[in-house]
């Protein structure tokens, strides 16, 4: 079972995600920091790459120098342009989410989830591994809501199918939430800036509004292509308590008090 979240927001962690938390080094720059016998616990060098280390109480030093990280974690929101590989690292050197967000200033950031190559919106970082993995188990069911422009217009019975739940070849989708936009509708924009018109084969198209409850690979392209409509734009405006409000394409925020306690009270099963 993992780590309870505690009200400071620190928890017992593997030593090198400490460290990296500390801005000591990348976490495998750390394992070899440990390897080296550089590394102290409460005076005792600690080279065991699976040794835990609780923030709150243990005192951790590299070289004689004492490393601290701070006491709440930080959690932001990225607004992920197309184009960038939900990834801390990719060893082809293609554009990740890392590029985007202050890795530096706040060592340990991860994303919580991901978001294809193509699809724009709404990403979520966390240097609180516990609240990230919590937010991503099925049981607490954080519903995640996209804007999608598809290939031709969905009619009722398309919706209703999505609705009720669509098979997919890895297994049934669960019941979604499913809506026809209007070209009134703000979010229309984020996809179709122009109106929906036609696809390139002068096929007409249209905007869904499409509310989730699961996370799986390419899901809401899917479960559209599964009605019969492929999924030309994808854009993800809420995820869980959190909606992509005052943060420029390309551009990161820190989370407000109450979105922090919003997401941090799902993450405990209360949301």
């Amino acid at each position: 079972m993992s780590d309870p979240i505690r009200e400071d927001g620190l928890y017992p962690m593997r030593l090198q995600r400490f460290l990296a938390r500390a801005g000591v080094a990348s976490r495998r720059g750390s394992e070899r920091l440990m390897t080296a016998g550089r590394v102290r616990v409460n005076g005792a060098v600690v080279t065991e790459l699976g040794s835990k280390v609780d923030p709150a109480s243990d005192v951790v030093t590299v070289d004689g120098a004492v490393c601290r990280i701070a006491e709440r974690p930080c959690h932001l929101m990225l607004y992920k342009p197309a184009g960038y590989l939900t990834t801390m690292s990719d060893p082809h050197g293609r554009p990740t989410v890392a590029d985007l967000v202050p890795v530096a200033e706040r060592p340990g950031l991860y994303p919580v989830g991901r978001l294809d190559l193509d699809t724009t919106g709404l990403l979520l970082f966390t240097t609180a591994g516990e609240l990230g993995q919590a937010l991503l188990h099925p049981s607490h069911h954080v519903t995640k809501h996209y804007v999608a422009l598809v290939s031709g217009t969905p009619d009722e019975g398309d919706l209703g199918r999505l609705r009720a739940g669509v098979r997919l070849e890895d297994g049934p989708a669960a019941p979604a939430e499913a809506e026809l936009l209007s070209p009134s509708d703000p979010l229309f924009s984020l996809v179709a800036p122009r109106g929906a018109g036609r696809t390139g084969g002068g096929e007409p198209n249209a905007v869904v509004g499409l509310t989730i409850h699961e996370g799986r690979k390419h899901q809401v392209k899917k479960m559209m292509q599964a009605v019969g409509h492929r999924v030309l734009r994808l854009h993800r405006d809420a995820f869980g308590p959190l909606v992509l409000t005052g943060v420029a394409e390309g551009s990161w925020r820190e989370l407000t008090e109450a979105e922090t306690a919003a997401v941090e009270a799902v993450a405990r099963g209360e949301g």
